[in-house]
C-alpha cells in the first residue's frame, strides 16, 4: 500500500547516480540535496526549509562527538515529504549525535532496491510493505530486530499492535524484519442517501454476504431514466489481498497456511468465494467491473456515486470524504459463510543489514513507530496508526476535521479487525512474482472482461504450484 506520485519521475539521486555504483558517501551527499529540496520537488512541490541538528552537546551523558549519519527513505506523495522532515525536527533536537537524512522511495521500488542493496548504496532505515518487503528479508537484506526488540522495547508497545500485523513482520525462519507503521483496515463504505432512495437498510456488524448480495441486487438502478444502469451496488479492487479476503471468509486459503509452497487457490472453498464475485459482476451486473466505470478506481467511482457501497480502506477515507456529496456510512465487511475477516496492511519500518550505524538507526526506529510519529501520520493524511490505543484519538480528529460528514459514522470499523482478532494478512507465495502474474491474467478473463468461468482458477492454481515447485 504504497502511495506514488504520479510523474514517474526516479526524485531520490540526482541522474549522474542514477546508473553507476556511489560511494556510501555521495549517497549521503546526493540525499542531503535532496533534504535541500533540490530533487523533491518534482514529485512533492516545494518542501520546508531543510532541519540541520544543532551541533553535538559535550555534556551529553554518553556523547563522544562523533555524529552518526543515517539515511530514511518513505513514500514520496506529496503531504509525506513535509510532515517526515517535520517530525526529524524533533528527532533531531532530542539525539544531538545523529544526523538523518530524509530521501523519497524510487518510483521503481520493487525493482531498484535490491540493486541498492547489492551494492551496499541502500538507506539505513526505510518502509516497505506487501509481497516484497518480505522478499528483502528471504534475501537477507534487513537486520534481524528480535535483540533489539527484546533489550529495548516495552512489552505494552508491542500489545499495543495488531497481534497479526506484528507477526506478518517475521521471516518464516523467525527473523523480525520490520515493526508496524500504520494499519489500515478494509471496510465498508456506504452512501446513506442512495439506501434511503432505494429503502434498504444500513449495512452493520449483523451483516452476511447473502444481506450484502440483496442489497446490492436493490441499490443497483437506471437513475437517468435511459435503461442503462448507471449506479451499481457495490465495487472493490481486484487485487491480490481483497479477492483473498472473500476466499477467507469462505473457510478458504490462497497459501496453505501450514506450507507456503502450495498453492490451495484452486480448492472448493477458494473457488466458491471467487464465483461469488463473479457472479456478482457478471451474472446480476450489481457489482461493478472497471470497465463499467471507465476504469476509474473503485473508491473514485464510489464518491462520484456510481456505486452506492465500495469494499476500501481506511486509507481512502480523506479522500472519500472530500470528493463525496453525499452522506456517509461505514460498516464491517460482511461475514462469509465461514467466518468475518478484513485485510490487516503490513507496511513497516525496517533496518538495512549492511548500516554502518545500527545504533543511531534502530533509534531513528523506535521514533517511527512512536506514537508522535503516528500521530503525525493520522494528522496528515488520515493514516489509521498500528497502535490501537491511538485509535480513539484518530476517530476525534477525523471528526474535528469533517463534523458534519462523520457525524453518526461507525468510523471505528476500521478497527474491529484489530480489536476483535479476525484481521487478516496477504498469503505469500516463495514465488510471488509468478503467483501473481498467474492469478492476476485469470482475473482479468473471470472478472474484468466475463470471458472466463471459474474453472479457470482450477488451471490458474495447478501453474502458481508449478511455480513454486520449480521454485
Amino acid at each position: 500500500m504504497i502511495p506514488r506520485c504520479s510523474d514517474g519521475a526516479d526524485t531520490r539521486l540526482p541522474l549522474s547516480y542514477q546508473h553507476t555504483p556511489i560511494s556510501r558517501r555521495q549517497f549521503l551527499a546526493a540525499t542531503g540535496a535532496a533534504a535541500l529540496g533540490l530533487t523533491l520537488g518534482a514529485c512533492a512541490g516545494p518542501l520546508p526549509a531543510p532541519y540541520e541538528a544543532p551541533p553535538p552537546n559535550p555534556a551529553a551523558a554518553g556523547n563522544t562527538g562523533e555524529k552518526a549519519e543515517i539515511v530514511y527513505q518513505d513514500w514520496r506523495t506529496e503531504w509525506f515529504p513535509p510532515m517526515a522532515n517535520r517530525m526529524l525536527a524533533e528527532f533531531h533536537e532530542q539525539h544531538p549525535n545523529i544526523r538523518v537524512y530524509f530521501t523519497l522511495d524510487p518510483e521503481n521500488l520493487e525493482e531498484r532496491m535490491p540493486v541498492d542493496f547489492e551494492a551496499g548504496r541502500a538507506p539505513d532505515v526505510f518502509a516497505g510493505c506487501c509481497t516484497f518487503f518480505p522478499g528483502w528479508a528471504q534475501r537477507g537484506y534487513t537486520m534481524d530486530l528480535r535483540p533489539l526488540v527484546a533489550a529495548d522495547l516495552p512489552q505494552l508497545d508491542i500489545a499495543d499492535w495488531d497481534p497479526i500485523q506484528y507477526a506478518a513482520l517475521f521471516t518464516r525462519a523467525g527473523a523480525q524484519y520490520a515493526l508496524p507503521k500504520y494499519h489500515g483496515a478494509l471496510a465498508l463504505y456506504y452512501n446513506k442517501d442512495a439506501f434511503d432512495d432505494a429503502g434498504v437498510t444500513y449495512p452493520d456488524a449483523s451483516w452476511d454476504d447473502d444481506d450484502y448480495k440483496d442489497a446490492m441486487r436493490r441499490l443497483t438502478a437506471d437513475t437517468q431514466g435511459d435503461n442503462r444502469t448507471d449506479r451499481w451496488g457495490s465495487m472493490l479492487d481486484i487485487s491480490w489481498d481483497r479477492v483473498q479476503v472473500h476466499v477467507n471468509v469462505f473457510g478458504g486459503h490462497f497459501v496453505d497456511p501450514a506450507d507456503p509452497a502450495r498453492c490451495l487457490m484452486g480448492e472448493p472453498p477458494a473457488l466458491a468465494a471467487m464465483e461469488w464475485l463473479r457472479a456478482r459482476m457478471w451474472d446480476d451486473r450489481t457489482m461493478a467491473t472497471r470497465l463499467d466505470v471507465q476504469n476509474q478506481l473503485p473508491r473514485q467511482a464510489f464518491a462520484l456515486g456510481r456505486t452506492a457501497m465500495v469494499e476500501d480502506g481506511s486509507w481512502s477515507l480523506r479522500d472519500i470524504l472530500q470528493e463525496s456529496r453525499f452522506r456517509l456510512g461505514v460498516a464491517p465487511l460482511p461475514a462469509g459463510p465461514a467466518r468475518r475477516a478484513t485485510l490487516a496492511g503490513t507496511d513497516g519500518f525496517g533496518i538495512y543489514s549492511g548500516t554502518r550505524y545500527p545504533d543511531a538507526s534502530w533509534e531513528l526506529l523506535k521514533f517511527l513507530v512512536g506514537k508522535d510519529y503516528g500521530r503525525a501520520m493520522a494528522q496528515a493524511q488520515f493514516l489509521q496508526p498500528a497502535r490501537e490505543s491511538l485509535v480513539d484519538e484518530w476517530i476525534a480528529l477525523i471528526r474535528a476535521e469533517y463534523p458534519e460528514q462523520t457525524r453518526d459514522v461507525n468510523l471505528a470499523a476500521f478497527a474491529d479487525g484489530h480489536r476483535e482478532g479476525y484481521s487478516v494478512i496477504a498469503e505469500i507465495f516463495p514465488n510471488m512474482e509468478a503467483a501473481q502474474r498467474i492469478a492476476y491474467d485469470a482475473w482479468d478473463q473471470l472478472y474484468t472482461l466475463g470471458q472466463a468461468d471459474t474453472g479457470i482458477m482450477v488451471t490458474a492454481a495447478a501453474q502458481i504450484q508449478q511455480a513454486q515447485d520449480a521454485n
